[in-house]
């Protein structure tokens, strides 16, 4: 599961044991401010009038005499002792005609504000009351007077159940071991979930800054974390791979330095032979110098070789190979760069079939980097070819481009080597018998591709193994 899903679900959770809780306590909270010694009021009437049977008994008795016969006050004053409640008795008029409090000095009350029939109209504070009763003759049953009590609450009270208070308890408490529980969960899960791959990325990346690409970061679970890994991984690849291309890179720049270094050696210790030769006297003819300083000629011009394709390879290195292009009409271009190019491979022994019309049309070329490009295609079918093959080139005007084509007959690219003709320093194999022709360091095709793709052009081939090679670049018209 997601994170976020699961902190949802997990917020979700968490906020309902919360407002239950908080629900929970607010109940009790306010519930504390009820007097908890509050009864139901028809229950406190009847344990008032349990408790004062007897005085009422007593009254309805000897009312009558009462207010005359000191003996009968006296034992009404002991029953008011041993019950622990103070009463006073009234006529209907209001007058007193006893009362059981020592500290009372009223005669008379007010019998319709001073005399309170229910419990609650009748409370004077929140430890007393003051209620009363009727007094009724036990033989006519008619209301003589009314018997006002003083009565402790303590006396006529009950306490209140807490079934509802402990259940309230029980589900605050019951959420907040499921609330710890969640709580627990999410630690579990930050640890391990979060802060524990965190760790492990790190240990995987100080792996690799030691260049160690070998360590695959892996992860169970597909989340967000999950897919950090997998595009960490995916990086980790990356960088695997380019570490591996920059180190073939670096190795076959060696070789190249090391093999063009020796291929300029060669031919330069001939030169200086050849020219020794020539300073020694060993040439005893014109003829035979000649053929020295011709000698001479071909090395130089391979020394020549050799350097441009290294300096052109250096300038690319550094983004700084300069194609400048000039508008030129493209029959005299390509007139100038085919010449010299034809009689070369000709003197090869091989077929060279020039274009037979070339379209004279504008085009905005570099004619310095064009030739460079045709010599490369052209010097790379040679060593391809074998005397009696041939090299054609065509020219033909298309929509938008000029197409340049340029085939031979010879034994054509193995299949292995043709995703990677254009790529640098890749030298492919062209058979047995031709395995001593194959020279060069890789880095002509690749500076094809290069200078085409500098004049917004394209460069492409197709080949069958032994029916030859066929290069295709494209030129924009002006």
């Amino acid at each position: 599961m997601y994170l976020t899903k699961w902190i949802k679900g997990w917020l979700i959770a968490a906020s309902i044991c919360i407002v239950i809780m908080t629900g929970g306590a607010a109940y009790l909270f306010f519930d504390g401010f009820k007097n908890e010694s509050e009864s139901p009021p028809d229950y406190v009437i009847n344990q008032v009038r349990l408790k004062v049977s007897d005085i009422m008994l007593y009254l309805g008795q000897y009312y009558e005499h009462l207010h005359d016969d000191p003996k009968l006050q006296h034992t009404l004053q002991a029953i008011c002792e041993k019950s622990g409640i103070n009463v006073a008795v009234a006529r209907l008029d209001g007058e007193i005609i006893f009362t059981s409090s020592k500290e009372q000095s009223i005669q008379t009350i007010d019998m319709k504000n001073a005399v309170h029939y229910d419990l609650y109209t009748s409370r004077i504070d929140k430890d007393h009351v003051k209620i009363a009763f009727p007094i009724v003759d036990d033989q006519t049953k008619v209301q003589v007077g009314n018997a006002i009590f003083m009565i402790s609450s303590n006396i006529v009270s009950i306490k209140k159940s807490h079934t509802v208070n402990i259940a309230v308890y029980i589900i605050i408490a019951f959420f907040s071991i499921i609330l710890f529980v969640l709580l627990s969960v999410l630690r579990n899960k930050i640890k391990y979930h979060t802060i524990l791959p965190i760790s492990r990325l790190k240990d995987y990346s100080e792996a690799i800054l030691k260049g160690d690409y070998e360590q695959k970061a892996q992860y169970k679970e597909m989340d967000e974390i999950g897919e950090v890994y997998a595009m960490f991984d995916q990086m980790r690849m990356e960088i695997k791979h380019l570490s591996k291309c920059r180190d073939e890179q670096e190795n076959a720049q060696k070789e190249l330095i090391s093999n063009i270094s020796h291929d300029i050696k060669t031919p330069l210790t001939t030169v200086k032979a050849y020219i020794d030769a020539i300073i020694d006297g060993v040439c005893p003819d014109q003829e035979s110098m000649m053929g020295y300083v011709k000698v001479m000629q071909v090395n130089t011009d391979k020394m020549a070789r050799l350097v441009e394709d290294l300096l052109l390879h250096a300038l690319r290195e550094l983004g700084q190979v300069s194609v400048n292009p000039t508008e030129q009409y493209s029959k005299a271009v390509f007139r100038r760069i085919l010449k010299p190019i034809g009689h070369l491979v000709q003197t090869s022994g091989i077929t060279f079939i020039e274009p037979e019309e070339i379209p004279d049309v504008l085009i905005n070329v570099d004619e310095h980097r064009l030739e460079q490009v045709i010599s490369n295609l052209i010097a790379n079918a040679l060593k391809h070819t074998s005397p009696g093959d041939s090299i054609s080139v065509t020219v033909q005007q298309e929509e938008k481009d000029l197409k340049v084509t340029i085939a031979d007959t010879g034994m054509g690219i193995l299949p292995e080597d043709m995703p990677f003709i254009f790529e640098r320093y890749f030298k492919g194999q062209t058979g047995l018998h031709h395995r001593q022709r194959n020279e060069g360091y890789g880095l002509g095709l690749s500076i094809c591709k290069y200078i085409i793709e500098s004049h917004n052009g394209q460069i492409s081939f197709k080949s069958l193994k032994g029916s030859g090679t066929v290069f295709y670049f494209s030129i924009p018209l002006c």
